[in-house]
């Protein structure tokens, strides 16, 4: 079996290929709204969710080619909500990957229809390549008012209020665990996934889906803009509430390592088959950008 970042650069590339397949041509009529799309997907971005949905297709035993369409189906959702994230109505960034924010690049209108496309394009992707009923409401849950939106919803009405710990993980589970959730899930689906295994990787993937806030907020605290790659800091001077002004550094650390340690927990009965969702917890946790 091929080292962990040799996988990983392997899939990130493999990724990469399948979501250049499936946007639409930027020479394609309305060049500008294409051109725009795939500015906001391409070239950027650690693919966690296809990662997590690749790593989870192992257990499952499912074909790669069959992991291409939910592994990028859940990575368009997550492109799109970064699209409409950083609009001025909602945080009202301009740096994201490193690079201009869509709104600043190509205008908010074209931004807004950006974020709009590439939620359908997602479904699209996943209905015509294999996709199941049950697949497609997965993603469709994960999206939605009770996943990733509601989330940002909460998130958004959270501004300058004073939350509980229950309460932010509340919020985190949906805006950022929810999608996290349904690629390891999809992943699973995508091959023999047993009533047993799908229990386990849910609780791994809700566990793993908080452990990327936690770290999320740590990084937001002590990184750079330059390492990050989007605008540090932002949370604080916007009077969000995260882990770190919950808890502080120190007890935000620890609890990531408590995450860490449960999403493991979760993957014992797999053995090696989760060899890749153990190590992508570690990447998770330690990463630094």
């Amino acid at each position: 079996m091929m080292e962990f970042s040799a996988w990983m650069s392997a899939i990130q590339a493999r990724t990469e290929d399948a979501l250049a397949r499936f946007l639409p041509p930027a020479s394609t009529a309305p060049a500008r709204l294409h051109e725009a799309m795939r500015y906001s997907v391409l070239g950027g971005g650690k693919r966690v969710r296809p990662l997590l949905c690749h790593a989870a297709g192992e257990i499952s035993a499912a074909d790669p080619a069959s992991l291409d369409a939910p592994a990028c189906a859940a990575e368009l959702i997550h492109a799109y909500s970064l699209v409409h994230d950083d609009l001025p109505c909602m945080d009202d960034d301009v740096l994201r990957r490193g690079k201009p924010t869509c709104h600043v690049e190509f205008g908010q209108a074209t931004a807004l229809l950006v974020g709009d496309a590439l939620q359908t394009l997602a479904f699209q992707v996943l209905a015509e390549n294999g996709g199941t009923p049950a697949m497609i409401a997965q993603l469709a849950h994960a999206a939605g008012s009770r996943g990733m939106a509601g989330g940002q919803a909460i998130d958004l009405a959270a501004v300058g209020k004073a939350l509980s710990v229950a309460e932010l993980e509340f919020m985190h589970i949906h805006k950022t665990g929810a999608l996290i959730r349904a690629a390891v899930l999809l992943g699973a689906h995508a091959g023999r996934g047993d009533e047993a295994s799908l229990a386990d990787l849910g609780r791994f993937a809700g566990r793993v889906g908080l452990l990327f806030q936690v770290v999320d907020d740590i990084l937001d605290a002590e990184a750079s803009t330059a390492t990050l790659g989007k605008t540090a800091g932002k949370d604080a001077m916007q009077h969000k509430p995260t882990y770190v002004s919950l808890l502080g550094i120190a007890e935000a650390k620890r609890k990531a390592a408590e995450l860490r340690a449960d999403a493991k927990l979760a993957l014992a009965r797999f053995g090696m088959r989760a060899r890749r969702l153990g190590e992508l917890t570690d990447y998770i946790a330690e990463r630094n950008f």
